[in-house]
């Protein structure tokens, strides 16, 4: 018995094969930085803010920056502190906080403000209208990230010793009508806003963290951000990270 198959037919059945061909070939991501020190550049900034977007603004340029993901790695941590004038920031976070009170703690200042500014683990007021630091020529060791579609990235550092890992999922291209507080009637826009944050230790200078998928709308693009650091230390070692896509 012969069976016909008609030109359509086989366009699907071409189709499905090569479907699954690319599915079976696709794996984890994998973003990796040089020998060289990658910057973390950290901006502390809020919604409720009327100071912040410009420094967002800032930010948000870096997206077509050369150096992206090699020599810089560029996040922002929404701090809930304004909340209080009208507008609750919904990328904002307790431990994003929390994390800005640990630096002021460190460099024994009494207070916290937004927009600040952090250039590897130090206040960096420079950063206004200036262009991005320039690349670092200090040895940092090779950072090395898996991440699979589950949100499951595993880390490889490649200096011996003991280090603990940051994993920030990002989000990007966000827009948001704020409608009370100091930025009432403006239609922002935000870019590497951490929208998951996990830390771990390393053992064996690997480790294995799970990143919850965001249920924020509008997300534009999203980016891994990942840095290195000493256990109980807030500066990097090293960092890495690149674009979800």
């Amino acid at each position: 018995m012969r069976v016909r198959f008609g030109t359509l037919t086989v366009m699907r059945l071409f189709y499905l094969l090569g479907l699954i061909a690319v599915t079976a070939m696709a794996g984890p991501l994998k973003f990796s930085s040089g020998e060289t020190r990658a910057h973390l550049i950290e901006l502390y900034s809020s919604e409720g803010c009327s100071s912040c977007p410009p420094a967002e603004a800032w930010l948000g340029g870096l997206r077509d920056a050369p150096g992206l993901w090699r020599d810089f790695v560029p996040v922002a941590f929404h701090v809930n502190y304004w909340d209080r004038l009208g507008w609750p920031d919904r990328f904002a976070r307790k431990e994003f906080t929390a994390r800005q009170y640990a630096y002021a703690h460190e460099w024994r200042s009494g207070s916290v403000y937004t927009p600040e500014f952090v250039l590897d683990g130090e206040e960096w007021r420079a950063a206004f209208g200036r262009n991005p630091p320039p690349a670092s020529a200090e040895k940092a060791g090779v950072l090395t990230v898996d991440y699979a579609e589950d949100g499951v990235c595993r880390v490889h550092f490649a200096l011996s010793g003991d280090y603990a890992v940051n994993v920030a999922l990002l989000g990007a291209g966000i827009r948001s009508n704020v409608r009370a507080g100091e930025n009432q009637g403006r239609d922002l826009r935000h870019d590497f806003v951490v929208l998951a944050w996990k830390t771990a230790e390393l053992s064996g200078g690997t480790a294995e963290l799970s990143l919850p998928k965001s249920a924020e709308k509008g997300i534009g693009r999203q980016a891994l951000a990942v840095w290195i650091c000493r256990p109980g230390e807030l500066a990097p070692v090293q960092a890495t990270g690149g674009w979800l896509e």
